[in-house]
């Protein structure tokens, strides 16, 4: 099991300005609760995203030498990606493709052909930098667009990936539309189909129904979950309401109930929730 920490995610759409000073804290508390991974900055247009507009100058200031998470990167072109590509901290870039073309354009403006070419660049420069791209396939259970969806159109868009030798790709409720069946019928299809590719889940999603949306990819072989601390966040570009990540603790209880071990510092983590109450307050 994968659990990858989205601090980035719970940060971006926050109402009030947080300081540099208190992400690097946060990070830093995070850090020691051994995550797989940590969705921590991105490397987008401060315009678009504000908060996210010291992400260079958080990364230096954090101390990785205890920690054994990696670190992701969320960017939105090829711009971002060679951004990134200095840092040598930085294992992982996340690129948000959409299956929507209103949410493409509304989130990267670019339309879903100009994304898909975006897409082959950022694979090369991360095959070359050493870096690996993890694309997250957006409203990939539907969207409140319009635009034409179905689970088909998702498979399309997927295998575009695997012909590039995408090995990690995520599927995102983005809007918190997701339900049991597509999640099922979707991930039941992909896994055995691309044995070479890690597929993820990264639920959108409010305190009521997040379990049956886990336990339907769970049950599927999904092993890879995104998740943030008591839930908080959203995806500020997709709609005027921020619908809330999937939360780790509700995720790290799933996985006890299943027996699943997990090898998180408890202590470090109950640190870092302590922490989230001050840096996401009102």
């Amino acid at each position: 099991m994968k659990l990858v920490e989205c601090p980035r995610d719970a940060m971006q759409g926050w109402h009030r300005m947080i300081s540099t000073e208190e992400k690097v804290n946060y990070l830093q508390a995070l850090l020691k609760v051994g995550f797989d991974t940590l969705d921590f900055g991105s490397f987008v247009s401060p315009k678009a995203i504000p908060q996210m507009a010291d992400t260079r100058e958080v990364l230096s200031r954090l101390d990785l030498s205890a920690s054994k998470s990696k670190l992701l990167a969320i960017v939105a072109n090829v711009r971002g990606a060679e951004d990134a590509m200095v840092h040598e901290e930085i294992n992982y870039l996340g690129f948000p493709f959409s299956v929507s073309e209103t949410f493409q354009l509304r989130n990267t403006n670019k339309t879903i052909a100009e994304s898909l070419e975006q897409v082959q660049t950022m694979q090369e420069l991360c095959i070359k930098n050493g870096k690996e791209l993890v694309v997250y396939i957006s409203m990939g259970f539907g969207n409140p667009y319009e635009d034409p969806y179905s689970p088909e159109i998702v498979l399309r868009w997927v295998d575009e990936m695997a012909k590039m030798d995408i090995t990690t790709i995520s599927l995102a409720d983005t809007v918190g539309v997701a339900n049991p069946e597509v999640i099922t019928s979707l991930f039941r299809q992909l896994i055995p189909a691309y044995p070479r590719v890690e597929f993820g889940a990264h639920f959108h999603s409010a305190p009521h129904n997040w379990q049956e949306k886990v336990q339907a990819a769970w049950e599927q072989g999904c092993r890879r979950f995104d998740s943030a601390i008591k839930g908080i966040g959203g995806c500020p570009m997709a709609k005027d309401e921020l619908v809330g990540n999937l939360s780790t603790e509700n995720m790290i209880w799933f996985c006890q109930q299943h027996q699943v071990p997990l090898t998180l510092d408890m202590t470090a983590l109950q640190a870092a929730q302590q922490l989230a109450d001050v840096v996401f307050k009102d």
